[in-house]
Order: C-alpha cells, then structure tokens, then sequence
C-alpha cells in the first residue's frame, strides 16, 4: 500500500475511503495567510494527477500539525470518512501518539501533565492559566520518557485533548521547552533550529469497515533525533 505519490510526500496508507501520509516539516496543514504552499492543497491536487480526476477533489481534514511539525497525518477521501473520523475525534477514540526531545528533565519516568490553557488568537499563542479563566480549556496528556543524552530527554507522549500547541506549552510549563521551539523555548534555543516534535503514530477506526487502523512515522535521523540509537527510537511506535 506504500507508494511515492507526485509530490512526493510519502504515503502511509491509502484506499477509497482514507489518506495517510506523513507530513514535512515547515509545510503549513492548510492554507494561511503566508500564502505558501500548504498540505492540503498539494494532495488534492497530487490525487487529481494520479487518478486523472476532473474537476475539485475533496480531501477532508481531520487533524492538524502545526507548521514546523512533521509525521503522520490521515485525510477522509470522502465527506462520510470524514464525519465518522471527527466524531473518533471528538469520543476519542482517534489516538495520537507523538515524539519530541525536550530540554532539561521531567519530573517522573512516565506521568500525566494536566493544565488550563487559554489561546490569544492576535498573537497565536497560548498560556497555562488559572482553573475558571474564561475561554480556558482543559489540557491532557500522557509522557514517557524513554532515555536521556546530555541536557537533553526523548519523550513518548500520548494525547488525550487535541488544544492548539498543547504539547509545546505543556512541556514548557512543565520546565521541560522542546528543543528547537522558537515561540516557547527561545531562552534556550537558537534562531533557525527545526523544533523536536513528530506524530509518530495515529490511531482509529476505519470510518467504514471499523477495524482498527494505526499509521506509524519514526523521527528523521538527524540531530537532536540521532542522540539515542534506533533500538530506542523504535520504541517510540509502542501503543499501551
């Protein structure tokens, strides 16, 4: 089912109902006002070319990754895919499963990290905030860490909320910022660093034959990734 579409973003998984690929990094999910060429757009197109499609393609979004942030993605090839996996969403029975190498050391091996956090749409970031904050919404996800190099820690964290770069702001406040994080680690980051933060794995039911569907990305192997050797790395797929 692997194969190399035309704009050579990989594809994980495909079939009438579903696209898996794994993103790039620094590829905005959908178009935005930098005006760049955006994941969405060059699938629908790249569909249109492989299957000769006339006309507009719909593609479904479902999910998204922040710009700089690569791995795994699923799309709806259709519009009933698409309801049946945003309502997987919304039960949570959509599991995502992500990497990222982090600055300094958690608290625990393996723990729970639960925060308020708050959204300022004029600036795009968001803050941990008091409980009863208005406009606040609850934050949750599970972290393992799965070894330590130097200042650095490779942590496997499982989402149980879907807030807008919760697992950046969360591990901050957690005094842990992701390496290369630019908008919430730049006291300890260098201008130009690509952040360390990878869906590596993402769960659900197939929206049509419900069997259980799992589309995995390991990390590239360049730095900070390279610090821990694949045995490690590969333990990164693992789903409780």
């Amino acid at each position: 089912m692997n194969q190399e579409p035309v704009s050579q973003i990989p594809i994980l998984y495909e079939d009438n109902h579903l696209l898996g690929i794994v993103k790039p990094v620094n590829i905005p999910t959908q178009a935005d006002v930098s005006g760049d060429p955006d994941l969405l757009s060059l699938l629908k197109e790249d569909i249109k070319v492989r299957y000769g499609k006339p006309g507009n393609v719909y593609l479904g979004l479902v999910h998204r990754l922040d710009r700089p942030v690569g791995g795994a993605m699923i799309f709806a090839k259709t519009s009933k895919a698409a309801s049946r996996l945003s309502e997987a969403v919304r039960s949570r029975s959509f599991r995502k499963g992500y990497a990222a190498v982090v600055h300094g050391r958690l608290p625990a091996p393996r723990g729970t990290l639960r925060n308020m956090l708050l959204k300022d749409p004029k600036t795009n970031t968001v803050s941990v905030v008091k409980s009863g904050t208005p406009g606040a919404k609850e934050a949750v996800l599970d972290y393992e860490v799965l070894g330590a190099n130097g200042s650095f820690s490779l942590v496997r964290i499982k989402l149980h909320t879907g807030r807008s770069h919760q697992i950046r702001v969360q591990m901050n406040h957690a005094g842990c910022p992701l390496y290369g994080d630019q908008k919430y680690g730049s006291r300890v980051n260098k201008p130009g660093q690509q952040i360390a933060l990878w869906s590596v794995t993402v769960g659900f039911p197939h929206p049509v034959t419900k069997e259980e569907v799992v589309l995995a990305s390991l990390p590239p192997g360049e730095h900070p990734w390279n610090l821990w050797p694949e045995t490690v790395l590969n333990r990164l797929h693992a789903e409780d």
